[in-house]
């Protein structure tokens, strides 16, 4: 076991990944460093080939990096660490001839922490169909018999690619719950990968944004939300204020946007009034994180 002042689940450093060579080689990650606090949900995020499901791969074992390490809870990865971590990359593999039971009974078998079967069953949604056939599962319902999968063995982090894959509106309220229970209440560390920004905006405590195999947002989404909001004003005389301010101002809505960070609002609105405009309303926007996301992802 880690020992307590470890405070990062999952470190990346400097990790590196090729695929092909020459000049046909693919850069899927291009000296990526992250860092997973434990007892969090850390939401992975990029567009299509920004190298989202190859790092979770690369952390999971399934592939391995060119350059730069990886470590779980303090140490290189190993069977003992490996096994503290519950994983579901990509679609869950099932043997369809098995029902739900059967499958954790299997793989909790591997395991001396192993959770009591039936608990993890109602926990994901399914203990209903607990003695049916995988093979006849629905979509969604493999999804949850996959994540069932990866809490088994009472892991102290999940790896989950696009966990809501295949869920209903309600499966998705359900997963939602589910991730959040894990984190406050279990103590376990979550990460995963989405293209549903809202559900991250939802439950994440951190977030990462990749692009190009490279890191160029991360940071606790709250103050990511706030630090790329903007500042809304309805004045007497808006032109005058976006030629003192140039780039960072625009007019739009009735009023003016100024991108601005917060902390320096106070310093504007003193400017404003000194300068005799009259001020009518004044708000700061705060975006989603689809605008945050959009802003940092798509090409110029």
């Amino acid at each position: 076991m880690a020992p307590d002042h470890i405070v990062d689940a999952i470190t990346i450093s400097g990790v590196e990944k090729k695929f092909g060579r020459g000049r046909q080689a693919v850069i899927a990650l291009d000296g990526l460093s992250l860092r997973i606090p434990r007892g969090k949900i850390f939401g992975l995020l990029g567009p299509n080939g920004a190298g989202k499901s190859t790092l979770l791969r690369i952390i999971a074992g399934l592939v391995r990096q060119d350059k730069g390490s990886v470590e779980l809870f303090g140490r290189r990865p190993d069977q003992a660490s490996r096994r503290r971590v519950g994983m579901l990359i990509e679609a869950p593999t099932i043997y369809p001839f098995l029902t739900a039971r059967e499958h954790l009974r299997m793989l909790g078998s591997y395991s001396e922490r192993r959770l009591h079967v039936d608990a993890v069953l109602r926990r994901v949604g399914i203990f209903a169909a607990a003695d049916k056939k995988a093979g006849e599962f629905s979509l969604g319902m493999k999804q949850r018999l996959g994540i069932a999968c990866t809490l088994i063995s009472r892991p102290d982090a999940i790896i989950l690619d696009e966990p809501t894959n295949g869920l209903d509106p309600d499966g998705i309220l359900q997963m939602r719950a589910l991730l959040r229970e894990l984190a406050e209440q279990d103590g376990t560390t979550v990460l995963f990968s989405s293209h549903l920004l809202d559900e991250v905006e939802r439950v994440c405590d951190h977030i990462a944004i990749l692009r190009q195999g490279r890191v160029v947002v991360e940071g606790d989404v709250a103050h990511l939300l706030d630090r790329e909001g903007r500042f809304w004003l309805d004045v007497d005389r808006p032109a005058e204020i976006v030629d003192r301010l140039g780039a960072i101002a625009e007019l739009a809505d009735g009023g003016l946007y100024v991108r601005l960070e917060r902390k320096h609002i106070p310093d504007l609105l003193r400017s404003i009034v000194s300068a005799d405009i009259k001020v009518y309303e004044a708000k700061w926007v705060k975006p989603d994180l689809e605008t945050v996301f959009l802003s940092q992802t798509r090409n110029d």
